[in-house]
């Protein structure tokens, strides 16, 4: 067992180059292990795995710092990196992050966890070395699909411009989250499968093999490798790098480590300036079941580690039920159209594509454009859907504040994922959109608590031509009412029968506000505080945007404490607009939510309970309250 021996990266330059591909196998094997029992991204790290040992094998990530793009595809690194022993908490409470951290080791060149950041990072690190007198190699690692990102060719045609060492290999699977799609990743892929280009090379490296004298088949492999670059350059358009200033190097097999370990050697020690190396890779590696569906087992929870079983969940998640319930709004209205940013699967699109192809858009992921392009769509009479993880819609705030909502574009935002998703942690917990989309004007904001309300706002958003509509909704399955909700009106609020006596002389009368998973919260709340002497008023916001306030003005005779519940940073969020409206009143508002802080990754019960945002948490604290005052 080489793995075992394994304690960091100069355990692995100390191997033999015939020892690695076991290795490779060993690594494998460990991932597999791991996640079937604790989830996690399966299918990128089985294939990324001989890249990082062919990197490991020539750099040294002290030195030459490493950034992997995402983060998703480096379990491998991480194993080799000296966290193989803690390899066993990837993505739990207290133990490894899914993605590379800073903070988690000192071989992590760089935090990532969002697509298409390594190459500028990398490039920031090599200009900052090179100001410092250190001219080696910095190493950004990228896949196909994090490619199509806009800021991945922003940083290309910066590096090529500046002409510092940095090595950018590109982790080519054809297969990102979601199919890939676009003009590149078509040339990228059609040429490895070409007829001409197979043809040539094969017949030119055939006639290396022949019987010659050494010292003339060094000067004919020589040759022979120029007559490659030159078919190269003529079969393959890539002029795009070429041009964009990087020397290109490929396609190479990402999965033969003795040929990629020559190749990185002689970009570091011969080549000079920016190089571009094209690795072709297969996702789930030596995984037969993940070899057969990459798409499934790209990032999952617990499976089974000989059938790749995965255990499902008894209820429907918000992402089907979203897919399912615009399928049934699109069959009424033919003006609908559906947008994700390679992720039809995850935010349950798929059903979509299937049934509407002519009106699925998969744009790549660029968020940036998604949101503009459905902008022009709106604008010619249709009605997009643009459905995006929150933590992703991060990225093109200033598309949907400029291009849409100031010409009140009526785009319809789906935010899947809002609130705590578990464990993947700080770089994908949707915490913040209640927040940044709060200051935005002309756009509707709202959240669901229940099936039945996600059917009715989708239902809102598809007749809405006032301007843009944001929906937020949480990771899990949809929670279903079982009986008749209010009719949805544009910002109003449900106001359920208060709890407690109206009649007795309470000594303390309390508001519980929640917007989406946070009126549930509040709901269980006031139930909980029914009879102890106060009376409750549960208040389910719906929306953000435009708040209630006619609802808050009645509310200021009744009550003598606002409690706010939000699955939102407490910054900026629904908490803070209503302490805000409440404040001229001089009625106390206490809010719950998300601390100013990030969260990290770890089971949703768990993070909930450290961060004080549960029942029995919350109720603690309302007692508190209750006893303080009336004392």
């Amino acid at each position: 067992m080489l793995l075992s021996n394994i304690k960091g990266p100069e355990d692995v330059r100390s191997l033999g180059i015939n020892q690695l591909s076991e290795l490779a196998d060993e690594v494998r094997h460990r991932i597999i292990e791991v996640t079937s029992k604790t989830g996690g991204h399966l299918s990128p790290s089985l294939g990324a795995a001989d890249i990082a040992i062919a990197v490991l094998k020539v750099f040294d990530p002290l030195i030459n710092r490493i950034v992997w793009d995402v983060g998703h595809q480096s379990y491998a690194y991480k194993i080799l990196t000296g966290r193989n022993e803690q390899f066993d908490t990837l993505r739990q409470y207290g133990g490894i992050s899914g993605f590379n951290n800073i903070f988690e080791s000192e071989y992590d060149g760089f935090g990532v966890g969002h697509s298409s950041t390594s190459i500028s990072a990398a490039l920031g690190i090599a200009v900052a070395e090179s100001m410092k007198g250190n001219n080696e190699k910095m190493i950004a690692i990228i896949g196909d699909g994090a490619l199509t990102g806009g800021m991945s060719f922003e940083a290309l045609n910066h590096a090529g411009h500046l002409q510092k060492e940095i090595l950018v290999i590109l982790n080519d699977n054809t297969m990102s989250i979601s199919k890939n799609v676009g003009a590149l990743q078509n040339y990228l892929s059609g040429m490895l499968v070409s007829k001409s280009y197979n043809s040539l090379k094969k017949q030119i490296w055939e006639l290396s093999d022949t019987h010659l004298p050494s010292k003339i088949r060094s000067t004919f492999l020589y040759g022979a490798k120029k007559i490659e670059e030159s078919v190269l350059n003529i079969l393959i358009p890539n002029i795009i790098f070429e041009d964009l200033g990087f020397k290109y190097v490929g396609p190479i097999d990402g999965h033969n480590i003795p040929r990629m370990v020559k190749i990185f050697k002689n970009v570091k020690n011969n080549m000079v300036g920016p190089v571009f190396v094209h690795v072709i890779t297969q996702k789930g590696k030596g995984c037969c079941f993940a070899e057969k569906d990459c798409t499934k087992y790209h990032g999952l929870g617990p499976y089974s580690q000989k059938t790749g079983e995965v255990k499902k969940s008894s209820s429907t998640s918000y992402s089907k039920f979203f897919g399912q319930t615009l399928c049934d709004l699109a069959s009424k209205n033919e003006k609908i159209v559906a947008i994700t940013a390679a992720m039809s699967e995850g935010t349950g699109l798929s059903i979509f594509e299937e049934k509407y192809p002519d009106r699925f858009f998969d744009v790549g992921i660029a968020e940036q454009h998604s949101v503009t392009f459905a902008g022009g769509l709106a604008l010619r009479g249709f009605k997009p859907f643009v459905a995006v993880y929150s933590t992703f819609m991060q990225r093109a705030l200033d598309q949907i504040i400029h291009d849409i909502a100031l010409q009140k574009i009526p785009v319809v935002f789906c935010l899947d994922r809002a609130g705590l998703v578990g464990e993947d942690g700080a770089t994908h917990h949707g915490a913040y959109d209640l927040s940044f989309l709060n200051f935005v004007p002309n756009l509707v904001v709202m959240a669901p608590t229940c099936a039945e309300e996600f059917a009715m706002m989708l239902a809102f958003a598809a007749e809405y031509q006032d301007g843009p509509v944001a929906i937020r909704y949480p990771r899990g399955g949809v929670k279903y009412r079982g009986e008749p909700i209010p009719p949805l009106q544009l910002g109003s609020s449900e106001v359920l029968d208060s709890c407690g006596d109206e009649n007795q002389a309470s000594k303390k009368s309390i508001a519980l506000l929640g917007i989406g998973s946070g009126f549930n919260l509040a709901h269980q709340i006031s139930q909980e505080l029914d009879g102890k002497d106060v009376r409750t008023i549960p208040i389910n916001a719906r929306f953000l945007k435009p708040m209630d306030t006619e609802m808050l003005k009645k509310l200021t005779d009744k009550v003598d404490t606002v409690i706010t519940i939000e699955e939102n940073s407490l910054k900026g969020g629904f908490g803070s607009t209503i302490s805000s409206f409440m404040s001229s009143y001089k009625i106390p508002v206490f809010s719950y939510g998300i601390p100013d802080k990030f969260i990290p990754h770890g089971a949703t019960d768990i993070l909930k309970e450290t961060i004080s945002l549960n029942k029995d948490k919350i109720l603690a604290s309302i007692n508190e309250i209750i006893a303080g005052e009336q004392a």
